[in-house]
């Protein structure tokens, strides 16, 4: 087969875009991104709870649901990159959403009348007596909120998959780079965060809160600069359909043949032919699981193959049905990652608290008590380049695998270490207790002369969790994806976020109701939080005995990729077969 020049030209043309120098747009604005993000996350509840007079369950349960619709909604956000628009297109619209969110807060947080009255010098037993925020003043406060959870959602979505569509997981030293890339994505995304609990937080805390917004605003607009500048290098995706609709064809045609004994050879069964997948195509190789979704595939003749007369609904492809069992087998491995997400949630909302009742002086310097997260992320900041430079290539050369390790391996570490720091959080919340009993300071609003670099302990041991399990997700999800749902495959990956955070307002509930009140009093002092981590601590065992089910019973996908080749003047044509 001859091609045209124009189109080895083009492809000619495309192999020189991507590669490194095009990623480094991508960690520009996921640094900067998610700075600003991380900063409003971690301190939010303190914004809740001395600024719009919530109570402290209340200010921890509305932390939780904005996050968890900021880690939901990334599945609008994939869908729309693999159906309409390029991921590039995604980034820049819902950058400017959540920069508009931010512009919001900062108008809120600026002016006195559309707050409620601070409430301050009150006795910690006596907090029920502020003002409450009106409803007015609430609906800017959400409104705000949410549109940066929307704007976010659609950059998680995209931006993952921009960068690592800057690879070529076909080419054997592209595929090195392609797991070296989410490395050094969740790098930035590190360093992001840190200079967002320490510097933006800072000044949120010491300055006002009006200016660690605008200084949110100020780095979405640098990040929506930094990612446009990088177009001209990107290798960009063409949006490839609907997967959702792909999906459901499949369904339906499955429905439709339910009658229809399922073949044993994979040659009855129908898929795309040469002339008909066009230049470059991925062909997933028939797997033994949801046999009976192999019906959506079943040719009623040797005509149906061949002529295609039967539409989408009545008679898929293989690869089509591959594409969807592969998103059935990923619900249980997300399923299982859930909890630990809710143990995250707890080190954005109690472990802060905590922070607030203890003394925060290092060195003779006020440290925010919202900046506590930056432990982890500086151990996450060490750690990342010591796995991708050290572990990597001595485990790749013991396994073959251009990750080092497979993927699910990675996410079952970190499911080990985060349950070990909910176990430690556990102990350091019984210790800060008998400070408070035994320094009569129970009822205090005065700091306890602990120091609250105590909780730095679970905090360390969750940077490392967070380091294998989140890294981990991403590259899962993106590599086993078919090429038509990159994006939204990335998207599922943070939906374990979503429904962790989701989760620790429901569990919040659940034992307040089951316990007692465990955590129904306003004062931690007074609380039972040890009881609670230790609680987590064991349900995490048990989660991860589920994780290992659900791992050892995941088939990686196996696909065969026809890739055209050029060699020398003439448009020769190379077959190229990848098992993955």
């Amino acid at each position: 087969m001859v091609l045209c020049r124009d189109e080895k030209s083009k492809a000619v043309q495309q192999a020189k875009l991507g590669g490194s120098r095009a990623a480094l747009f991508v960690y520009a604005m996921e640094g900067l991104e998610n700075m600003a993000f991380v900063s409003v996350a971690v301190s939010l509840v303190t914004y809740f709870n001395g600024y719009m007079n919530f109570g402290l369950t209340k200010s921890a349960t509305t932390l939780t649901n904005f996050m968890g619709t900021a880690f939901l909604l990334p599945l609008f956000g994939g869908f729309l990159s693999d159906t309409y628009v390029s991921r590039f297109k995604t980034c820049v619209l819902f950058g400017c959403i959540e920069l508009g969110g931010y512009l919001l807060l900062t108008l809120q947080a600026h002016f006195h009348t559309l707050r409620p009255r601070p409430c301050k010098g009150l006795n910690i037993n006596n907090t029920n007596h502020c003002d409450v925020a009106t409803v007015g003043q609430s609906a800017i406060l959400y409104s705000g909120l949410y549109l940066v959870a929307l704007g976010t959602s659609g950059v998680k979505a995209g931006l993952p998959s921009l960068g690592a569509d800057q690879f070529d997981e076909r080419d054997p030293k592209e595929a090195a780079l392609l797991s070296s890339f989410f490395n050094w994505f969740i790098f930035s995304l590190t360093i992001g965060a840190a200079v967002g609990v320490t510097f933006v937080v800072w000044i949120s805390d010491n300055i006002g809160w009006e200016w660690g917004f605008t200084v949110c605003s100020i780095a979405l607009f640098f990040a929506i600069v930094f990612v446009c500048m990088g177009n001209s290098f990107y290798r960009h995706n063409v949006p490839k359909g609907s997967p959702i609709l792909r999906i459901l064809q499949v369904f339906v045609a499955a429905a439709m043949n339910w009658r229809l004994p399922t073949p044993d050879m994979t040659e009855e069964l129908n898929e795309l032919h040469d002339k008909e997948a066009g230049v470059e195509t991925e062909m997933i190789q028939r797997t033994n699981q949801f046999r009976f979704l192999d019906k959506a595939a079943i040719a009623k003749s040797a005509q149906d193959v061949t002529s295609h007369t039967t539409g989408p609904w009545h008679m898929c492809t293989v690869t089509q049905v591959e594409e969807t069992k592969i998103l059935l087998r990923m619900l249980p491995i997300i399923l299982s990652t859930v909890f630990m997400n809710t143990c995250l949630a707890q080190l954005q909302t109690f472990s802060v608290q905590q922070g607030v009742t203890m003394d925060t002086r290092l060195f003779g310097f006020h440290v925010p008590a919202p900046s506590l997260p930056v432990i982890p992320l500086l151990i996450m900041s060490i750690l990342i380049p010591i796995y991708d430079r050290v572990f990597v290539p001595l485990a790749r050369k013991l396994t073959g695998i251009p990750s080092g390790i497979r993927t699910l391996q990675r996410i079952g570490v970190g499911l080990v270490l985060s349950m070990i720091s909910m176990a430690i959080a556990g102990v350091m919340e019984t210790r800060r207790k008998s400070v408070a009993i035994k320094h009569h300071m129970v009822d205090s609003p005065d700091p306890l002369p602990m120091s609250f670099f105590w909780l730095g302990f679970q905090y360390a041991v969750f940077g490392a969790a967070d380091m294998f399990t989140l890294v981990g997700l991403l590259e899962f999800f993106y590599e086993e994806s078919s090429v038509g749902m990159k994006s939204l495959g990335t998207a599922i990956s943070w939906c374990s976020l979503a429904f962790g955070y989701y989760g620790s307002s429901i569990v919040v509930e659940v034992v307040n109701k089951v316990s007692g009140g465990w955590l129904a009093n306003n004062n931690l002092n007074r609380d039972k939080l040890n009881y609670f981590y230790w609680l987590l601590a064991g349900l995490s065992v048990v989660n991860f005995g589920v994780y290992v089910f659900c791992a050892s019973w995941y088939r990686y996908k196996k696909v065969e990729v026809k890739q055209l080749a050029y060699e020398g003047e003439v448009g020769d044509v190379k077959e190229v077969n990848v098992n993955g």
